[in-house]
């Protein structure tokens, strides 16, 4: 299978090329700069789509980039990077006279609500209730396809959880305040963490490449990218300390998250969601880290 990924050279592009080519695939990777094996975004927009039989779309701008301070300008980013990226993969695909079999779209568990009881499947409903959930909304809105292609075209959208893996994502930031004992919970550390580790996400878009079964549906299926462990911020907090031994006794206030990092993107850390993969579980999917401990242990190298 030839695959065409957009935001390839990232955090989880660069696992998902990794897996894909183990399993025999040829990829092409969608880039700000050409070379080997890539394309361009205006050479897509320019040339149309390469031949490819599975598209997959993981561009945006990081929300947690501590190098941006949170306002308009970074919003806008945020915004563009994820939704103009989606259309231009969209409308190629829906311009092209051999569309590939399925196109993925990664995008977020944002879309829904907050809550320390609220249990939340890909069959709950949402409406956008903040700035990011409306980005979800809106992101997801620009991966749709004409009707007329999705005859053919298997539509896939999997929201994630916070991305784990030693090369990148969250714990690139975590990992030194935590050697150093410096670590500890977010606020009260009751909120939930909804969490995956690298691998298993690219093995969640991997499967969701695959070939459709019958005639796809016109609409998309949704699949959460999230670990089956339910687990709260006190439980990573105390189980990566564990497996650092290091102390995890500096809980950092709320006031200071909100401060550093702008109260609309802390949000994503100091309230979280209790989210369940019950579809991505019903399709067969195999975890290789169902939990905090296999996944810990295998990022810090223990």
């Amino acid at each position: 299978m030839r695959v065409l990924i957009g935001g390839g050279s990232g955090f989880v592009g660069r696992e998902l090329t990794r897996l894909l080519k183990h399993k025999g695939h040829e990829v092409t990777v969608i880039s700000r700069q050409p070379g080997p094996g890539k394309i361009t975004w205006g050479e897509l927009e320019s040339h149309g789509l390469p031949p490819c039989e599975g598209a997959v779309n993981l561009a945006g701008e990081n929300l947690m980039n501590p190098l941006r301070w949170w306002n308009e300008s970074y919003k806008k980013d945020l915004f563009s990077s994820r939704i103009d990226t989606t259309k231009s993969m969209a409308q190629a695909i829906a311009a092209s006279s051999r569309p590939p079999h399925s196109w993925v779209l990664v995008s977020g568990v944002a879309c829904y609500k907050p809550s320390l009881t609220a249990e939340y499947t890909e069959d709950s409903e949402w409406t956008p209730f903040d700035v990011l959930s409306k980005l979800v909304k809106e992101w997801e809105a620009s991966a749709l396809l004409p009707e007329t292609v999705t005859k053919n075209t298997k539509q896939v959208v999997i929201r994630s959880g916070a991305v784990l893996g030693r090369d990148g994502g969250a714990m690139k930031q975590m990992l030194l305040p935590f050697w150093l004992g410096l670590g500890g919970t977010l606020g009260s550390g009751r909120q939930p963490f909804p969490w995956i580790h690298v691998s298993d996400l690219a093995g969640i878009i991997a499967h969701a490449l695959e070939p459709p079964a019958a005639t796809p549906s016109p609409s998309p299926q949704v699949f959460n990218g999230v670990s089956p462990t339910l687990n709260t911020n006190l439980e990573f907090t105390k189980e990566l300390g564990r497996v650092l031994r290091r102390p995890t006794i500096f809980p950092v206030p709320g006031i200071v998250m909100n401060t550093v990092m702008g109260s609309e993107r802390a949000v994503v850390l100091m309230q979280g969601q209790k989210v369940l993969p019950k579809r991505t579980q019903e399709a067969g999917f195999e975890y290789k880290y169902p939990d905090l401990n296999s996944a810990l242990k295998e990022i810090v190298g223990t």
